[in-house]
């Protein structure tokens, strides 16, 4: 992490200096903490003593999260291609693309949130203010949600068909809120989950 050591009349003057030495766009863009406070000598002439401050450009979230996964992946020695994109509402969303996806993915998707929540853990250290994180690979979460919607509609008629419970195999809580969301306006049938974590599951009942 780069540290400047800048010095001006004052401490606003000092501060210009650092957002301009790392390259920062505004002061706010940057942390300092004041190493000596300016002083005024006599007459205003002898014995001036200018502001110091240490500074460092503030850790972007994004750029964190980018960074710690390449890290990741180039120890993993997985040949994907990353892309980023940075939502409005504070979210960043990684593709990662290759001739193997699968390896990053594993067995029902464990090895890929582990990388997504160990990202969003180093994205987040040091934000002021917290970022979520999302890792795809091979459009795998597409097209997992995609099939669990249709899962979701064929357990309806099953439910009706034979007037009880359905309950799913055990999901981790993002899979189990897509289920919930495809069937939250139907009129046929109701959804809640049951069971403890790791195990907890989906269950469709008919109304």
């Amino acid at each position: 992490m780069n540290i400047v050591k800048v010095s001006g009349k004052t401490i606003e003057e000092a501060a210009a200096s650092a957002v301009t030495e790392l390259d920062a766009k505004t002061k706010d863009d940057i942390d300092y903490k004041v190493i000596e406070e300016p002083k005024k000598g006599f007459l205003g002439l002898i014995g001036n003593r200018s502001a110091v401050i240490e500074a460092q450009r503030k850790l972007d979230p994004a750029e964190e999260a980018d960074r710690f996964l390449r890290a990741v992946i180039e120890d993993m020695g997985v040949p994907v291609r990353v892309s980023q994109e940075v939502t409005r509402d504070r979210k960043v969303i990684f593709q990662l693309n290759g001739e193997d996806p699968g390896i990053v993915i594993g067995r029902h998707a464990k090895t890929l949130d582990s990388l997504q929540y160990l990202v969003q853990l180093a994205a987040n250290r040091y934000a002021d203010k917290h970022i979520t994180v999302t890792i795809d690979a091979g459009n795998y979460r597409q097209r997992r949600r995609e099939t669990l919607k249709q899962l979701a509609e064929n357990l309806v008629s099953k439910a009706e068909r034979t007037g009880g419970k359905v309950m799913l195999e055990p999901m981790p809580p993002q899979e189990r809120k897509i289920i919930h969301a495809a069937l939250l306006r139907s009129k046929r049938v109701k959804t809640y989950s049951d069971g403890t974590e790791p195990r907890r599951y989906v269950v469709i009942a008919p109304i």
